[in-house]
């Protein structure tokens, strides 16, 4: 069974540290220009767990003229990771798009045994001291006493079954990671979907402080809990200033 908290596991790789000079975005997942095939974009890496064997394939194919990353998820659970460094304040907005090809009839956002879904955008957040409250430092010295040197936090952005769209919950193993359902039921199924959320207030909402800095960036089409199969593309993800 995948652990709560190794869903927070620090994402590997160099960071992609974010400079302003006046750069009006961020490319994090620019998967378009990838030559298809590729089984790993730039600067992107696998994010495996501990005692899952099985893992989700990932691979570059094309969309059209573009390129997208392809997720099969059979019984399976691992992701794509990019650490990076980016400042919610400057960059708050993160927009990308993404398909799935069906839900998984037995995902349960509040469930151990429920807690897969056909696509996930995550992000993760560095351990800034002066900006957590002291009942989450001490919970989060516990959690790195076990795990190591863990993010303080993440950001779920998920494709769920039943859920309303709108929807934030604890994850299921862990509180250190919020479920965000922007996307829910049928509706959309096998149509590409642009998503925007701004990231700085859904931080705020979510744990009730100001955000650190931006630690990692990680999708992910997970089935081993629940045993079933999803098939899911991510195309470009991308952070942009807020307008003023």
């Amino acid at each position: 069974m995948r652990l709560g908290f190794v869903l927070l596991i620090c994402l590997s790789g160099t960071a992609i540290v974010a400079h302003a000079q006046g750069s009006a975005k961020l490319e994090v997942g620019h998967f378009s220009v990838a030559p298809e095939g590729a089984v790993w974009p730039d600067g992107w890496a696998p994010l495996t767990f501990k005692k899952i064997d099985r893992h989700t394939i990932y691979e570059l194919v094309k969309d059209g003229p573009v390129s997208v990353v392809k997720a099969v998820s059979e019984a399976s659970a691992s992701g794509m990771t990019k650490a990076v460094a980016i400042d919610p304040r400057e960059y708050p907005i993160v927009r990308w798009r993404w398909k799935v090809e069906n839900l998984l009839q037995k995902g349960n956002v509040h469930r151990k045994d429920g807690d897969d879904y056909p696509a996930r955008l995550y992000i993760t957040f560095a351990y800034e001291p002066a900006k957590v409250s002291f009942g989450r430092k001490l919970k989060y010295q516990a959690g790195r006493a076990l795990f190591g040197d863990i993010p303080i936090g993440a950001l779920n952005y998920i494709w769920d079954g039943k859920s309303p769209v709108g929807t934030v919950v604890d994850n299921a193993f862990t509180d250190f990671a919020k479920m965000i359902v922007v996307e829910s039921g049928p509706q959309r199924i096998g149509t590409w979907v642009e998503e925007e959320r701004n990231v700085y207030e859904d931080y705020r909402a979510a744990f009730g402080e100001e955000p650190p800095a931006i630690s990692g960036v990680a999708i992910m089409s997970d089935t081993d809990n629940t045993k079933e199969r999803a098939v899911a593309y991510y195309g470009d993800i991308v952070f942009v200033k807020a307008l003023k």
